[in-house]
């Protein structure tokens, strides 16, 4: 394996780590303050917290052209999947959540079709089986799922786009002006719906201060400044499958911060949902004629 493939993998590794404890923090900041509040103001304190980086990093700043378009892309995804997980996490766990968000190890790959990217075999049946699992996991003896686990699968389907195109700018662009300009886009993207339907209050803020902290600094600081550095590295696919751990982490975080204890049926969900994960990522055997 070559060394640029392991730092990249490595890099989303750690971001995974930091994604799956923060669906804990996330959790537990919704006790304090509404769900769009919360994004807008974790992602200021992300872009905040590499603005030094942004403004001394790099020899040479890449034109406004390439870095604007590709941090105000990847931002209002950002932020629009940010605010439903936020939101979705109102009415589910955290480890439901966790796994649920990283559908988009399904989807990814069926999303390339749409861009000419052949897309595996696997792909299919591991989508059929997503479902299964999905419906193990959220649905309560009925087809139905609450709003919750739909938040969820939307933000799925967010964070999709949003992955495909960091792949697509990440290399043209510094990691920490990319990511700088992502978060204050996702700030603003959240802000507008916080003011319509949410009352701002600082000492609920203050209250809230260790969920924004971790989730500002390490999740959104930390966490998708090693995407970025780590996708340029790696095609979507791969990356999406190291990513996809985060949903591991999400369900032991949620236990042993939360309490948040998952049943046997939810467990098996999880698993099957698991497996569909690798499934869709198997490679291709090669023919002999």
């Amino acid at each position: 394996m070559r060394t640029d493939d392991v730092k990249g993998l490595s890099a989303l590794f750690a971001a995974a780590v930091i994604w799956g404890l923060a669906f804990a923090f996330q959790s537990a900041g919704m006790k304090y303050i509404g769900p769009f509040t919360f994004t807008a103001i974790r992602n200021v304190i992300g872009a905040a917290a590499l603005l030094p980086l942004a403004l001394f990093s790099g020899k040479k700043p890449e034109g406004l052209k390439t870095l604007i378009p590709a941090g105000a892309v990847c931002g209002a995804a950002l932020g629009a999947a940010s605010c439903l997980q936020q939101y979705g996490l109102i009415y589910t766990t955290a480890g439901k959540a966790g796994f649920l968000t990283a559908l988009y190890i399904v989807m990814i790959p069926v999303a390339g079709l749409f861009i000419g990217k052949k897309c595996s075999r696997h792909v299919y049946p591991a989508a059929a089986l997503a479902v299964g699992g999905m419906y193990l996991l959220c649905a309560d003896g009925s087809f139905s799922f609450n709003r919750g686990d739909a938040a969820e699968l939307m933000c799925a389907a967010v964070f999709t786009i949003q992955i495909m195109a960091v792949s697509h700018f990440s290399p043209r662009v510094n990691a920490y002006r990319f990511a700088c300009i992502e978060f204050a886009v996702a700030a603003l993207t959240a802000l507008v719906p916080a003011v319509l339907t949410e009352t701002f209050s600082p000492d609920a803020v203050k209250a809230c201060a260790v969920p924004l902290l971790y989730t500002g600094l390490l999740s959104s600081g930390a966490g998708y400044t090693l995407q970025i550095i780590g996708q340029r590295r790696l095609n979507p696919t791969i990356a999406a499958l190291v990513m996809s751990l985060e949903s591991c982490v999400a369900a032991i975080g949620g236990w042993i911060i939360l309490g948040q204890a998952l049943t046997a049926r939810e467990i098996t969900g999880c698993a099957v949902m698991f497996a569909a994960t690798v499934i869709a990522q198997l490679p291709e055997r090669k023919r002999y004629t």
